[in-house]
């Protein structure tokens, strides 16, 4: 990527640092009940790219993307430090929602805003050319990379990841899981993820650092 393509990419990110757009002009529904802070780690050199959620609490306070214990398990199904997790050349980090949506009446974390990825994903995926893999973490992740794709169950689009790595190049997409605590029973009981797809990703991601 050449120096000016490198300039708009921090002049985005720039951009996106300071859209108040959820809580300004919400799309449906209620403003964002606190102050914005979009979490989005573009790149101009990575091959590779983590498509979350939205950040949580823990992301939110400290503005380093899956800086949690879910960061610490999807290190250990990539096989990568956390210094290699956040080298900005070997990783872009850009969730569907930028900032943390808030939690429901039991204390889980809202869907991601309904306002960030129509109005930013496109210009985003457009500006960083060199992606070579896309990791689809979680359910709107994958709605969103996958389109008809994706399957009526998580399980069911994260079983069907060969296909989906297969019909997705140039740039394949990889489906996978949301890593919070929940998918420990979760591999539990689709031992396949950790016995097939692990080693897979882990050399996918191994190859394009």
């Amino acid at each position: 990527m050449d120096l000016e393509a490198s300039q708009k990419l921090l002049l985005l990110e720039r951009r996106i640092s300071s859209c108040r757009l959820c809580r300004d002009a919400p799309e449906k529904g209620a403003p964002l009940p606190h102050e914005p802070r979009p979490v989005a780690w573009l790149s101009s050199k990575a091959r590779i790219l983590i498509a979350g959620q939205a950040p949580g609490t823990k992301v939110h306070a400290s503005g380093i993307p899956f800086d949690d214990r879910s960061g610490d398990r999807l290190r250990s199904w990539l096989g990568v430090s956390r210094e290699a997790f956040y080298d900005r050349n070997l990783f872009a980090i850009v969730p569907m929602g930028f900032c943390f949506p808030g939690q429901d009446e039991k204390g889980g974390d809202l869907p991601p805003r309904r306002e960030c990825a129509p109005t930013w994903r496109e210009e985003v995926m457009g500006a960083m050319p060199q992606v070579e893999l896309i990791l689809a973490v979680g359910q709107y992740a994958q709605a969103w990379h996958l389109g008809r794709l994706k399957q009526r169950t998580l399980t069911d689009t994260v079983a069907n990841w060969r296909e989906i790595h297969a019909k997705t190049k140039p740039v394949p997409v990889l489906p996978l899981p949301h890593p919070s605590w929940r998918t420990i029973g979760w591999a539990r009981k689709n031992p396949w993820f950790e016995r097939e797809l692990l080693p897979f990703l882990r050399k996918e991601v191994s190859v394009r650092m």
